[in-house]
């Protein structure tokens, strides 16, 4: 997170909130597997290849690969905007993320829950590529295990004499997708896989504080 404003830090923790929301929906779906914490379905992949429980090896793998083509997809639109200025690219990769959860909500209404479940995994795979240096990925967020590393390292180090509240900043990111997960599993409670909607109408707003919070200055100046 090094480099990054507050407000830039922010939307990071709001998209993992998103990230958190979506992954909770897709568990609660399928019953297991995730749609963004990709590290669990490989897991979960190579238990049921070695206990022959082909159904769900399949599952897994399969959101797995629509992970990745999700990556691809943020990964091509991030090249073809490079170009431009910062927020034109952050703007346009979380418009496709946008219409992604949208596809799946219209999905979820029509009852094409594999759709549905497709275009989340798309989603989640495109989002990383809102925050970029480089071409690398400087915050993942779907995937926590990094902050939470860097986030034990900080707070030792603050006892070490170190910066204080260094640690907050991947506190809030952890604290982010767990309240978006709680969100999430509550609003599926209430109904269902609709609750798609009000993730992809999130989204929108985010978009609308990405052109807000995001340098105007040219990609390769600022990221």
């Amino acid at each position: 997170m090094t480099g990054y404003s507050r407000s830039l830090i922010g939307l990071a923790t709001a998209l993992a909130g998103l990230a958190g929301y979506v992954d909770a929906l897709g568990f609660i779906t399928l019953g297991g597997p995730f749609v963004s914490f990709m590290s669990g379905n490989m897991t979960q992949a190579s238990v049921a290849f070695a206990d022959g429980v082909w159904s769900t090896a399949r599952v897994a793998g399969g959101i797995i690969v629509l992970f990745l083509l999700g990556i691809a997809l943020g990964t091509v639109v991030t090249h073809f905007t490079e170009r431009y200025s910062v927020r034109t690219r952050k703007v346009t990769v979380l418009a496709v993320v946008a219409g992604l959860l949208a596809i799946g909500s219209v999905m979820s209404s029509l009852d094409v829950t594999p759709g549905a479940i497709s275009a989340m995994a798309l989603a989640m795979g495109a989002v990383n590529s809102v925050f970029q240096r480089d071409g690398e990925v400087t915050i993942g967020v779907t995937y926590m295990t990094g902050a939470l590393v860097k986030m034990g390292q900080r707070l030792t180090g603050a006892f070490l004499g170190g910066p204080k509240w260094a640690w907050l900043q991947h506190f809030g990111m952890c604290a982010g997708l767990i309240a978006g997960a709680v969100i999430g599993a509550l609003v599926h409670r209430w109904i269902g896989l609709h609750a798609l909607w009000p993730a992809s109408a999130f989204t929108v707003v985010l978009i609308a504080v990405a052109w807000r919070v995001s340098p105007p200055a040219p990609a390769q100046a600022q990221a």
